[in-house]
């Protein structure tokens, strides 16, 4: 496994900013990262960096542990924080052959991610005369010098305008071929179109661990019944998921992979000699399991 969190807990004073969460991404798998604000996203990056020590649990980054082997999982590791941190007065080049002399760097790898990150039109401009777009790819060309297995990306198309999240989107799932990617975001968007899994943490805990592909072929149902029925046997249905209670006779009924879920809750209502008085299939996205999972 290139990242491996188990019961990993961080409490600043009385405040559990992460609470026993627990988690694997293998090789080459690109997974976002949702919360709301103050869920433990950027907490959770910052152990996975080293720069705080986990409270309790363990975290392991290409099989070296955050809290013991810190210089190993540092070389492992290439992250692009929220904030992208850049000298607007070098060129490009300029500042990562600087960066490049800090990871002791044959400068031959500018050249190499240079090119890997479509900055070789716009070497000539100082970094503060170039679009954030392109400063997005200059912090990423320097989160890539040192060829780490692992990228850690905190909120990177935020603020981009619809040509610039294209750009990095694709730059992103290519880089994803051969590296992990763990990117926190806002945008459902970013990860439905660049994603193979979706995290999602809520109050410090993991609350959905799913593959997209997975949630794609799930099916959603918002059922009402004109009598409360037995959840026991509601709960029987072939290939069901789960069924989430909502309000008086209303539930949210989920089945995996299953065309014929309308035909099932139908019949369960005849067998039960009452009337459905709602049915109506949800559309499958990742802004509605983050809202399911958060509320």
């Amino acid at each position: 496994m290139s990242i491996k969190v188990f019961n990993l807990s961080k409490t600043y004073g009385d405040q559990k900013a992460l609470d026993n969460i627990s988690f694997d991404i293998p090789n080459a798998q690109i997974v976002g990262f949702l919360g709301p604000n103050g869920a433990g996203k950027s907490t959770l990056m910052k152990l996975l960096t080293t720069y705080l020590s986990p409270t309790s649990g363990e975290a392991f980054v290409n099989h070296f542990n955050v809290h013991t082997q810190i210089k190993q999982v540092q070389q492992s590791i290439g992250y692009l924080p929220e904030h992208n941190p850049l000298y607007l007065n070098q060129y490009p080049k300029e500042y990562l052959s600087f960066n490049a002399n800090l990871f002791k760097i044959s400068k031959s790898r500018i050249d190499e991610v240079i090119e890997i990150t479509g900055l070789k039109n716009e070497t000539k401009k100082k970094i503060g005369a170039l679009s954030k777009g392109y400063r997005q790819r200059v912090g990423l060309a320097c989160a890539l010098l040192h060829d780490p297995k692992v990228l850690l990306l905190d909120e990177p198309t935020t603020g981009l305008d619809p040509n610039q999240l294209v750009e990095i989107r694709s730059l992103i799932k290519n880089l994803g071929k051969n590296k992990t990617v763990l990117l926190s975001t806002h945008i459902m968007q970013e990860v439905e179109a660049m994603c193979d899994r979706v995290l999602v943490i809520n109050k410090g805990k993991l609350v959905t661990d799913q593959l997209i592909d997975n949630s794609k072929k799930q099916q959603n149902f918002l059922v009402s019944f004109n009598k409360y029925p037995s959840l026991d046997l509601l709960k029987k249905l072939p290939n069901l998921l789960h069924v989430k209670p909502l309000k008086k006779q209303q539930f949210l009924i989920s089945f995996s992979n299953n065309q014929q879920g309308a035909e099932l809750i139908f019949d369960f209502a005849v067998s039960q000699n009452i009337k459905l008085t709602q049915l109506e299939q949800q559309e499958i996205n990742i802004e509605s399991l983050f809202k399911e999972a958060t509320n």
